[in-house]
């Protein structure tokens, strides 16, 4: 595969985890997003300390092709919606991000403004967000362009029609290299019934009517081209508890919501070890069972009580596939130190250069 048409990994590292990052990961990425700088008074704020600049230069050396973003924002960061308001204010924004690039050596800067219109993150919003998020890209666009050829720009959107309708699609697009698709918590989060929080397709068990698949045609009806579309992944799982009417778990009511429950390189002492060769090859450990659901594409966990909905290898080499058939841009994942084994990654760029 050429290196131009090469599908794209990317992948959102912590400041403190940056210089921990290992060699076969860097070598196996294309894009970090530094997670996460925040707003203070309208201008960007370098989320780390002078030990991030040395870590940053240890990848470097390391991988000098990877690029390296600054992302801004995350759930519940507030300050989007009072600096996009006017041109001042945009303008302090974009600046400031472009600083911190100048600064830092780095190559671009992600979005990550969850969500333009919406409060639901106990953060401001308003009406004009909709226009005022485009007039803030165009901003970021023009200024890194000045500041130097070559800086990307990127967001993350939220995976469903809520995004689609609080923001203008294809105008954005025109400022935007990629686009990445936070396909992940679909399910759970307000939902005491079990299900597949990152779906590869609907299924016919899911509560939600949400997955990868709904997502891709929903952001491309909106005017999303595909070679700006990037599929994103879980490295973490949601998890109900004391799930009811025993069964196999799935679509059952349990008596909590499907919070937040350990990451991939817990859930490995759970089930053992996948065989790359047969990702179905799991050896069960304790009580839990692994399943397989077809229609959905995904994997869960379930111990007659507690229901685990997560992604192993087996559901990833059925997203790159599904990514290379559609021609999409490529995956991204939340979050790095969720695969303490360092086998997903790897796996994730052997798939998609296959």
């Amino acid at each position: 595969m050429s290196k131009q048409m090469r599908k794209k990994v990317i992948g959102y590292v912590g400041t403190r985890d940056l210089s921990t990052v290992r060699e076969q990961d860097i070598l196996s990425l294309d894009v970090i997003n530094i997670a996460f700088a925040g707003l203070v008074e309208g201008r960007v704020v370098w989320p780390g300390g002078e030990e991030s600049r040395e870590a940053l230069q240890r990848i470097r050396r390391i991988h000098p092709g990877i690029r390296l973003a600054l992302s801004v924002g995350g759930w519940g960061a507030d300050g989007f919606s009072q600096a996009a308001a006017n041109q001042a204010g945009r303008e302090r924004l974009a600046v400031s991000a472009a600083e911190l690039a100048d600064e830092y050596g780095l190559d671009g800067i992600d979005i990550d403004w969850e969500y333009p219109g919406t409060s639901l993150a106990g953060i401001a919003a308003c009406r004009d967000d909709k226009q005022n998020f485009t007039l803030l890209l165009q901003q970021l666009r023009e200024t890194l362009d000045a500041a130097g050829p070559g800086r990307m720009l990127t967001i993350a959107a939220g995976g469903d029609t809520y995004f689609t309708l609080q923001t203008d699609i294809p105008e954005i697009c025109r400022y935007l290299d990629y686009v990445m698709l936070m396909t992940y918590d679909l399910q759970g989060g307000f939902q005491t019934v079990t299900g597949h929080h990152a779906a590869l397709y609907q299924g016919r068990t899911n509560l939600i009517d949400a997955c990868v698949d709904k997502a891709v045609r929903v952001f491309g009806e909106a005017g999303l081209p595909a070679e700006k579309m990037v599929v994103g992944v879980p490295f973490y799982s949601r998890q109900w508890d004391r799930v009811k009417g025993g069964g196999d778990g799935l679509g059952q009511e349990a008596e909590t919501i499907g919070h937040y429950g350990p990451d991939y390189g817990s859930l490995v002492d759970y089930i053992g070890p996948a065989d790359r060769g047969n990702p179905e090859d799991h050896a069960p450990r304790g009580e839990y069972r692994r399943y397989w659901d077809a229609e959905a594409g995904v994997p869960y966990l379930f111990d007659g009580s507690t229901f685990i909905s997560y992604e192993d290898q087996q559901s990833l080499a059925g997203k790159v596939a599904y990514i290379r058939e559609r021609g999409l841009a490529g995956i991204m994942f939340w979050e790095y130190r969720s695969d303490p084994t360092g086998t997903l990654i790897p796996f994730i760029r052997e798939e998609l250069d296959k």
